[in-house]
């Protein structure tokens, strides 16, 4: 696991945890309940332990979603609630 999420509950912002090696590129996908992109995130990785925010998800309506992140050939997928 190269990436911590906290909390998995979000208002409108999400705060990733990085534990990847420098020079790699983070891919992030944030899908709805019904497997839509609400937004996409690409970003270098510049620091090993490197905490960063994904801003801008406020205007998504409540409910849950999936964050699915790549670096490389290594993925992970997570359930995560918008709430209020």
């Amino acid at each position: 696991m190269f990436a911590k999420i906290k909390p998995s509950n979000f208002i409108d912002a999400l705060q990733l945890e990085l534990s990847a090696q420098t020079g790699n590129f983070l891919r992030g996908v944030l899908r709805d309940d019904q497997g839509s992109i609400c937004s996409t995130l690409e970003r270098d990785i510049m620091y090993e332990n490197e905490h960063f925010t994904w801003t801008g998800l406020n205007d998504l309506p409540y409910g849950q979603y999936t964050i699915e992140l790549s670096q490389g050939e290594d993925e992970m997928k997570m359930n995560l609630v918008k709430r209020i």
